[in-house]
């Protein structure tokens, strides 16, 4: 099955806000996150997901806690922790400022929540790749996050460092085997 997909990404200097919309035959999703800019990066303030009906994390820091929507208990809310979409803007941020810091084979962790449940990711450098994408060829470098249990996904990014480090695919692998590709067909700059 085949659908569309549009990140966007806007800031004012002090506060951010990202969405992605995923649009397919029989299939609808949004995801949003909402926070503000800090000198270690994106702090979020609130992460939604629609699908069927929209759950939320509210991102408490002056509690210092996560306080999800669906009445799951609380979580801790650890310093640098992003959301399933922020986590992929704030690693191009870190590429972006500092590309030297993450040669192949580097781990980085990155505290990560979902309307569910607080982890944290390890994402590891697998290095530069070619790629023939909607959009035309370009060259990325790959990250890779492994699931950690049953019914996790596999995460792959790609960021291509010729585009300010987008990313510029998005590959996410079920256990079972079904993915989605989120594949960049072009940008717009407003």
């Amino acid at each position: 099955m085949q659908g569309e997909a549009e990140l966007s990404w806007r800031h004012d200097g002090s506060s951010y806000e990202a969405q992605l919309e995923v649009r397919g035959p029989f299939y609808r999703r949004a995801q949003k996150s909402a926070g503000s800019l800090t000198p270690q990066g994106l702090a979020p303030s609130r992460f939604s997901d629609r699908a069927r009906t929209e759950t939320a994390t509210h991102f408490e820091r002056a509690q210092g806690k996560l306080v999800f929507s669906n009445n799951r208990p609380d979580a801790p809310l650890l310093a640098g922790m992003q959301d399933r979409l922020s986590v992929v803007v704030q690693l191009t941020a870190m590429f972006t400022g500092t590309p030297g810091n993450f040669p192949k084979g580097t781990a980085i962790v990155v505290p990560t929540a979902s309307t569910r449940e607080a982890e944290t990711w390890i994402f590891t450098v697998e290095g530069e790749e070619d790629l023939q994408l909607p959009g035309g060829a370009l060259r990325a470098i790959k990250l890779q996050r492994l699931p950690r249990r049953d019914y996790d996904q596999k995460v792959e990014l790609w960021l291509a460092p010729g585009m300010a480090y987008a990313p510029v695919r998005l590959r996410l692998t079920n256990q079972n085997g079904d993915w989605v590709d989120q594949r960049w067909s072009s940008t717009d700059r407003l």
